[in-house]
């Protein structure tokens, strides 16, 4: 379940990125793309440099010490050999950095993309939370609206309620006297 969540948070993350997939790998995709490009990022490694170092010291010792004979000083052969392995390597490693250039400029495009989306959705947001904020405050002023004229209705309706309770007393008053006058003194 994770494995699927994290797949598609990739997909979903690198969406700028996948129109340029093709481009990831530096030579294609091919079997020869990739031992071109395996081959042209070893010549970068200490391996390398190592191996090299010591196959051409066994080399001029071996022809030095007159072990054998196959490449006498000036080591002409020797020379050939890293005239060739330069033919090949140079342009290998051209060709790795040309691409890799290419793949920085296409990444770092898509990149702004999702830069700039991510600026628009920020925006769209920032935009929305404004007009929340503003209803929010349009309903406490009505709110506040409200409140002041229930308190006016309260106020009304209790000075009405005092009005009514003088009334009923007087009325009641009245209807004592009345009540006493008609009927008489008892």
């Amino acid at each position: 379940m994770n494995l699927l969540r994290t797949q598609g948070n990739t997909e979903r993350v690198r969406r700028f990125h996948l129109p340029y997939a093709h481009m990831e790998s530096v030579f294609g995709n091919d079997w020869f793309g990739l031992k071109a490009e395996s081959f042209a990022r070893f010549f970068g490694t200490p391996t390398f440099l190592i191996a090299q170092t010591i196959i051409v010291a066994i080399w001029i010792a071996v022809n030095a010490i007159g072990w054998a004979s196959f490449d006498i000083y000036p080591f002409i052969l020797l020379n050939l050999a890293f005239s060739l392995q330069a033919a090949y390597a140079a342009p290998l490693i051209l060709l790795a950095q040309t691409r890799q250039a290419d793949r920085d400029k296409v990444m770092s495009l898509a990149d702004a993309q999702h830069r700039e989306e991510l600026h628009t959705v920020n925006e769209e947001r920032q935009q929305q939370m404004q007009k929340q904020s503003g209803l929010m405050i349009e309903m406490l002023e009505q709110n506040t609206a409200l409140t002041a004229t229930v308190e006016k209705l309260l106020r009304q309706n209790t000075e009405l309620t005092e009005t009514v309770r003088t009334l009923a007393e007087r009325i009641e008053t009245m209807t004592a006297e009345v009540h006493s006058r008609v009927a008489g003194p008892t």
